[in-house]
């Protein structure tokens, strides 16, 4: 069933549907738990307490963040078990900011260069708590991470540093496609990669007790044996691109802008009061256009502006009329959810809960 709008609900916004919500967490922790992975989240996409405190009540075991801020809001919040799965470069604040959080809550942070191994080295010196470091592994994506044949030099140098070299991760980008062979063959990337690195960790005599990846995509593809702990994200809600990919389906779609049109200025087309400022201005090259509207699945969003979105219907499709209310589910979802105070909860359409974005621009 379609994601569905509240009654009078003033627009632009993003609804969330909680109890397909709460079946996509359940869902992946259940199939996490069952092939013996460990689970920890990524929080950048939803950045809610509220679906944190779900996602760690279904079983996951912390949380990963982007930011040090992403941390220090969850943190906060409660979580206690936290890993920054970004290769952290530190001036003089964020080296202060790391070090408090590691006196407060079991902290993890990713490197990736020797330069930035020594920073963090020198900023916890001396700290009352140690902060476990994982090394990050360019598994195929090409974005950031060390070649797996290249882990040793840093793993040394990290340890000289003085830091507790306790693992290594991965983000399998290239897994995503159309093809269900692109996923399979990033999730195999991935574990020839991360299982390499590991060992060669091993060998210097480290201790590297996490190897960690997985996205959204690749989960589902993932053999039990090298890697040990995944860390998707998008699933809590999905979007129009995980939908595109075959990933989710419809009925998995768990967050929608909810939006008003303002203009039919002709039979084939209409406008809606929602934009780049609320859907975000991602153009995913696996969706055709601006985002899915599941009310109207053959439409497509062709034109985004700041404030308007402008919709195109194939021939023989009735649009909607003036003030009508469309769903409109975004092609990449982390950043409506940046751009918004609030998520409206909505069952039987009515808000029941309203959820602020804590970490909302948590950027630094």
């Amino acid at each position: 069933m379609a994601i569905q709008l509240p009654d009078g609900v003033v627009t632009p916004g993003l609804v969330v549907d909680p109890d397909v919500l709460d079946r996509n967490i359940s869902r992946m922790a259940e199939a996490s738990r069952s092939h013996g992975f460990s689970l920890r989240p990524h929080a950048k996409t939803h950045k809610s307490p509220q679906i944190a405190d779900r996602q760690i009540r279904a079983g996951a075991r912390g949380l990963s963040v982007a930011t040090i801020r992403e941390a220090e809001v969850f943190a906060r919040e409660g979580v206690t078990d936290l890993f920054i799965a970004y290769p952290v470069w530190l001036d003089a604040d964020k080296a202060r900011r790391v070090r408090r959080l590691a006196d407060e809550v079991s902290l993890r942070v990713g490197i990736e260069s020797v330069d930035g191994a020594q920073r963090l080295g020198e900023a916890l010196r001396g700290s009352a708590r140690p902060v476990e470091v994982l090394i990050e592994v360019d598994s195929g994506t090409h974005r950031t991470g060390v070649p797996p044949q290249g882990v040793g030099e840093l793993g040394k140098a990290a340890t000289d540093a003085g830091l507790q070299v306790v693992g290594v991760f991965t983000f399998p980008g290239h897994g995503y496609g159309h093809a269900a062979q692109a996923r399979r063959q990033a999730a195999r990337d991935e574990e020839r990669a991360l299982g390499e690195a590991a060992e060669t960790l091993r060998g210097l005599g480290l201790d590297i007790q996490v190897v960690s990846g997985g996205s959204t995509p690749t989960v589902g593809e993932w053999q039990p044996g090298v890697v040990d702990e995944l860390r998707p994200g998008v699933y809590v809600f999905n979007d129009a691109t995980q939908l595109a990919i075959g990933t989710c389906g419809v009925d998995d779609l768990a967050l929608a802008a909810a939006a008003t049109v303002i203009s039919v200025p002709a039979p084939d087309r209409f406008v809606l009061d929602v934009g780049s400022k609320v859907l975000g201005a991602d153009r995913s090259p696996w969706v055709t256009g601006y985002g899915y509207l599941p009310e109207f699945p053959q439409a497509t969003v062709t034109e985004l502006w700041e404030h308007h979105a402008v919709v195109r219907l194939p021939d023989g499709v009735r649009g909607p009329g003036l003030g009508a209310p469309v769903a409109v589910v975004p092609n990449h979802v982390c950043t409506p959810v940046n751009l918004a105070d609030e998520l409206l909860v909505v069952r039987d359409r009515a808000v029941v809960d309203r959820w602020q974005v804590a970490a909302r621009g948590a950027n630094t």
